[in-house]
């Protein structure tokens, strides 16, 4: 009897199994991110069934090595493969790989994720569009994005020879979002603002990271806006080197100049504690660095001292006041480690540029004044080329 009654019970948990077992299986088909060696950003497009990719002008467009981030057991392929392409190939981290050739006319391919239960497919067009570092900033844009915080864009017309100049400002928002402390875009350390010079502002301002940044020991978080790409993945483990900067520059930099305003924080700590005999003071800098191989990249640990430095323009902490009006900044880029630039490894995109903006100058270690506030704008890199 007692066999009997377990029988059905034991026939009901597999069938329950089994289901649970089926229902497991994701129903996704999407691109969540892309990211490459010479990808300066990307940008969803065609209510997100496409992407363009924003590659340095030096790019060879026939030999593109594109990582994509899928739903878990989904699938990627081409469609229709051409000569040059390789198969996907997974990694580690989930992600898959592939060299695909975007040398045709328009630069477009077609992909197509497969959902892992097979029930969805997704036809993705992805589009490659060369580009390079514009050099007037005026944070008038944002990019349209479905993040809960600001990315500034700036774009500046297709030139005569064809090629866009744009630019996607990085930021430690990403990082701050973690800590659930902003309930809107303007709650985030970094946000446009009114009440630029001319127009729109960045406004950078350093905030609490609440009871997360206590239990991880990060307990302020700096305002910063700077040229590069951010890390999250790093952010907890080693929040300096999740700070990227830099990208591909073809243009010898002589001046880094624009318009700042700039309020310090009440309270100076560090690790959290108070340091009576201190204040907080912000940081605006531009470095041009040797990197022979384009994922070399200087970071918040480094950016400052690195050996492969040339150039490097910093606002002097002398001239870095407080004020409440407007007011002009005008660095020059001056040699650093002995080193000039080399004219033909300048044309073949072997250096890159950083521009770095931070509302505490110790911000990148937890250090400054929650509330101390830089606004930036109408910035402009002057250089020999332009002169």
């Amino acid at each position: 009897m007692k066999v009997k009654q377990l029988l059905p019970c034991f026939l009901l948990t597999a069938s329950l199994c089994s289901c649970i077992q089926d229902e497991a299986l994701n129903v996704e088909a999407a691109i969540d991110a892309c990211t490459g060696t010479d990808v300066q950003f990307t940008n969803a497009i065609n209510n997100n069934r496409g992407f363009n990719i924003y590659v340095n002008k030096g790019a060879d467009l026939s030999r593109q090595t594109l990582t994509f981030t899928i739903p878990q057991g989904a699938t990627i392929e081409l469609s229709n493969p051409t000569e040059g392409d390789s198969d996907f190939t997974p990694n580690a981290d989930g992600t898959y790989t592939a060299v695909i050739n975007f040398g045709n006319d328009n630069h477009t391919r077609h992909l197509t994720v497969t959902s892992e239960d097979k029930s969805n497919r997704v036809d993705y067009q992805i589009c490659v569009i060369l580009m390079e570092l514009p050099t007037r900033y005026h944070f008038e844009r944002l990019q349209n994005s479905n993040e809960p915080y600001h990315i500034l864009l700036e774009e500046e017309p297709i030139s005569p020879d064809g090629l866009l100049r744009t630019l996607q400002w990085c930021s430690g928002n990403p990082g701050y979002e973690l800590t659930k402390m902003a309930s809107t875009p303007q709650g985030y350390p970094t946000v446009q603002a009114d009440e630029g010079y001319v127009g729109k502002c960045v406004k950078l301002e350093t905030r609490n990271t609440g009871s997360f940044g206590a239990m991880v020991g990060m307990h302020i978080a700096a305002g910063n806006l700077f040229t590069g790409s951010f890390d999250l993945s790093n952010a907890l483990n080693n929040a300096p080197a999740a700070t990227h900067f830099g990208v591909q520059f073809y243009k010898t930099p002589s001046r880094l100049k624009g318009y700042y305003k700039f309020k310090r924080g009440e309270v100076y700590t560090e690790d959290g504690e108070t340091v009576n005999d201190k204040q907080d003071s912000f940081d605006i800098y531009a470095i041009l660095y040797e990197a022979e191989d384009n994922a070399f990249m200087l970071d918040g640990s480094n950016a400052l001292t690195d050996p492969s430095i040339v150039l490097m323009a910093r606002i002097d902490q002398a001239d870095a006041v407080e004020t409440d009006t407007w007011r002009a900044f005008d660095l020059p880029f001056e040699g650093r480690n002995g080193k000039s630039i080399n004219a033909q490894k300048l044309a073949d995109g072997k250096y890159k540029l950083g521009i770095v903006f931070s509302s505490s100058i110790g911000g990148a270690y937890f250090k400054g004044s929650v509330g101390s506030t830089l606004y930036v704008d109408e910035v402009e890199l002057i250089c020999e080329e332009d002169l």
